[in-house]
């Protein structure tokens, strides 16, 4: 049976974007990168709000990365293969390859795929996340905090309780953090 896994990039106050809705001060350096890029490689399909998917989407263009640093080229060869589903009651289509919308999240259903999936399953967006969060269907949490407190804006996790059993830490040279996490 796959894992569900959610990671974020958040501030230290557990923020992932500001009350601007900006993130610029998320950027990781190449280390930072490099190790999201090997948290990635066990993920074969990546679960998508709307709002996320519009991030993320500029990544499906090999142009995107031409002429980057090669974390960049290889997160993006990462996501590239992935396969991704996109839960949006708005758009119309989800026109990358290897992409499907879905206009509802169903939990059945993802719990079915979390059944019959291979490989590692990846949910971004704190909106859908605090979906699964809720019915219980996240395994495990990646939080990357930066060197930064925004004072407020979209929380990372949601706004109820989850017990949660801390596997592992991890500092980086730019101030970064790793906190990987079990949900009880």
């Amino acid at each position: 049976m796959a894992k569900l896994i959610y990671s974020a990039i958040t501030s230290v106050d557990g923020y992932i974007a500001d009350r601007d809705g900006q993130f610029g001060w998320a950027e990781p350096d190449a280390e930072v990168h490099a190790f999201v890029n090997d948290l990635l490689r066990p993920v074969g399909t990546h679960l998508y709000g709307r709002r996320m998917f519009e991030v993320m989407r500029a990544w499906g263009d090999p142009a995107f990365v031409e002429g980057e640093p090669s974390v960049m080229v290889d997160f993006s060869g990462l996501w590239r293969a992935a396969e991704k589903i996109v839960y949006s009651s708005t758009l119309e289509a989800a026109d990358l390859e290897r992409t499907r919308l879905e206009h509802r999240f169903d939990a059945e259903a993802v719990r079915a795929l979390k059944e019959t999936s291979v490989a590692d399953l990846a949910i971004g967006g704190a909106s859908l996340a605090s979906a699964a969060f809720a019915a219980g269907l996240i395994d495990e949490v990646h939080l990357l905090p930066a060197p930064v407190s925004v004072g407020g804006g979209t929380a990372a996790m949601p706004s109820f309780r989850i017990d949660l059993d801390l596997l592992s830490t991890r500092q980086f040279a730019s101030g970064f953090a790793h906190l990987h996490y079990r949900v009880r």
